[in-house]
């Protein structure tokens, strides 16, 4: 996958490279709004990451006239605004996602997987999942349950979704190693039970019928069928 990274601070662009190169993205860095432009335009990327403040043209401005060219690439934008009017406007101008600096490189490059599934999903893949009185909305990011908003860290959110494609069935350790933390071996770690307690506590914890089962010697299974 191919990212157009318009950041403007040198330190946290080469960071932000080297991470993503780590991750097996190619990456292309621009410097200022106006070079940005031009290569968003003129090339051909699966992904922008742009800074909201830049020289010359600014992040948001720079991203409205890309939409008003008919530019469809998925865009993240970064910005040390974080409060809910700035987050707001930055999606009303196209951006796909809103990531306030300082962030995690855990939580960027979950959040550039999670737009990359969206682009390449077939156009009827639901964006909405729900078991029971748990719902999930993909394009949101945000899960509920009876209506009562439940905040997930990325690595959760992606394996609570996995659990909820994959409702009703048994999933196994290996499954998950793969799907969810992308490994084709067992580390050997307790990475997952970790991660499925932290997330039992989460959604189950304040409700009435617990939906997350651990099935001994075999896996994990989330719904009413694992009782």
């Amino acid at each position: 996958m191919h990212v157009l990274l318009i950041e403007d601070d040198q330190s946290t662009a080469e960071f932000i490279r080297s991470e993503l190169e780590k991750a097996n993205f190619d990456c292309t860095h621009c410097g200022d709004g106006d070079s940005g432009y031009s290569a968003a335009m003129e090339g051909d990327f699966d992904l922008w990451v742009i800074d909201r403040m830049l020289p010359g043209r600014g992040g948001l401005d720079l991203l409205q006239e890309l939409r008003r060219c008919g530019k469809d690439t998925p865009a993240l934008v970064l910005s040390a605004l974080g409060d809910v009017d700035e987050r707001v406007r930055g999606l009303q101008v196209g951006a796909d996602d809103y990531l306030v600096k300082p962030f995690s490189i855990d939580e960027l490059l979950a959040r550039l997987e999670v737009l990359m599934r969206r682009r390449s999903a077939p156009a009827d893949t639901p964006t909405k999942l729900q078991v029971q009185d748990l719902h999930m909305d993909l394009l949101q990011q945000q899960v509920t349950r009876q209506g009562q908003v439940i905040p997930l860290q990325p690595r959760e959110f992606r394996l609570l979704e996995y659990l909820m494609r994959h409702a009703g069935q048994v999933v196994t350790r290996t499954m998950l190693l793969e799907q969810v933390w992308g490994y084709n071996f067992d580390p050997q770690t307790n990475v997952i039970d970790v991660h499925i307690s932290r997330l039992r506590q989460k959604i189950d914890r304040e409700f009435d019928e617990a939906l997350l089962q651990t099935v001994r010697g075999a896996g994990y299974r989330l719904g009413p069928e694992g009782r």
